[in-house]
């Protein structure tokens, strides 16, 4: 008989691969955030804003997937944080919103406010989107201000209500890291997309450039959480208390989480060295590999081995494991056979973007008659 509690793994280990994948399909912000900066010209940004659009409802749907899949699995972190955390909640999903207008409109013939509003809509997008992702999911390890009474009513305690995770220097760095990430996926996307040597120039210039800031604050946070204090729930009464070294213990404990960490680093590494010294339009792939294994260890580092996923700096007490925050036996398992058609999805995916990325975006192409974003 499936247990409650293995549902519960099996349902955070889905959340973490969703994750991963949504950070990896972050590549689509990364590269907005240089639509003022890369191109030369209106043409060459026309070719990376049609490079980007080919992709962008991947990341869109992927975001709401992986909304949804926490809000069922595990409800209580859904009302807690949305409840409490809400005005950075709703910061990411403005941003969202305003992305999927700018690429409905901006090449509209009725378009009365011109291609710069929507470009900016863009940019906004590519900058706060990952930077605020980063920043929430940075609290899984530094805590949040709320307190949860018998009831499990959230009283959040500042009324910026998501905002103070700003002040958290830890939160913060690992904001930098995925905003970072995604400019360098970003940038790797395009050079494998874009049929254009003045603009592949300029990209493998500026990977250099944007990698170096990412590993330093990646390997900042890490340093930071690993070798800190960490929220430690007891596996029999649930009493939360603070461990010195306890996601460290969390990463080093299980063979599966380190091997995910230490080949998902190499392999961005990889890519890394491809994309900047051999300006290889393989990049992506291996940085992709290598992306969505690391966050998928960081997050079975913060829900795994007695951990509280989403702990409270104000009442420890308060904070949230899997097994507190999850939804009942009988809706784990009933959507667990619903999650066994993900493969076909994933398969899915897979043509369609290759269907979509057959050939390069070239200067031709932005002259034809095709849909152009």
């Amino acid at each position: 008989m499936i247990s409650h509690a293995f549902l519960q793994d099996y349902w955070w280990m889905i959340i973490s691969l969703l994750a991963g994948l949504l950070v990896f399909l972050m590549f689509v912000q990364g590269g907005q955030s240089f639509i003022f900066s890369l191109p030369r010209n209106d043409l060459q940004r026309k070719m990376l804003v049609n490079a980007l659009g080919r992709k962008w409802e991947f990341t869109f749907t992927t975001l709401v997937t992986f909304g949804g899949a926490f809000f069922a699995s595990f409800p209580l972190f859904y009302a807690t944080s949305f409840g409490g955390a809400y005005w950075v909640w709703m910061a990411i999903l403005f941003s969202f919103i305003i992305q999927a207008v700018a690429y409905e409109f901006r090449s509209k013939p009725s378009n009365v406010f011109g291609t710069r509003l929507f470009d900016s809509f863009l940019f906004i997008n590519g900058c706060l989107g990952p930077f605020l992702i980063g920043v929430a999911v940075a609290t899984f390890f530094t805590g949040s201000d709320f307190t949860l009474d018998l009831f499990n009513r959230v009283t959040w305690g500042s009324g910026w209500h998501g905002l103070e995770a700003l002040l958290n220097p830890v939160n913060l760095l690992l904001g930098l890291a995925v905003l970072f990430l995604a400019r360098v996926l970003g940038l790797m996307y395009l050079e494998n997309s874009v049929d254009d040597a003045e603009l592949g120039a300029a990209i493998k210039r500026a990977l250099l450039r944007n990698a170096i800031p990412f590993l330093v604050f990646f390997l900042a946070f890490v340093a930071s959480v690993m070798l800190g204090k960490g929220y430690m729930a007891d596996g029999v009464t649930g009493a939360v208390t603070m461990a010195k070294y306890h996601y460290l213990h969390n990463l080093t404990g299980s063979p599966v989480t380190l091997i995910l960490f230490a080949g998902g680093v190499v392999l961005v590494l990889v890519a890394l060295w491809l994309g900047i010294a051999r300006g290889s339009g393989r990049a992506i792939w291996y940085a992709g590999f290598g992306t969505v294994p690391v966050v998928m260890a960081l997050f079975f580092v913060a829900g795994y081995g007695e951990t509280a996923f989403y702990p409270s700096s104000s009442d420890m007490q308060s904070s949230l494991t899997l097994a507190r925050a999850s939804s009942s036996l009988f809706t784990l398992k009933a959507m667990m056979y619903v999650s066994f058609i993900i493969p076909f999805v994933v398969a899915y995916i897979w043509y369609a973007w290759r269907s979509i990325s057959r050939s390069s975006i070239t200067a031709e192409e932005m002259s034809g008659e095709d849909h152009i974003y």
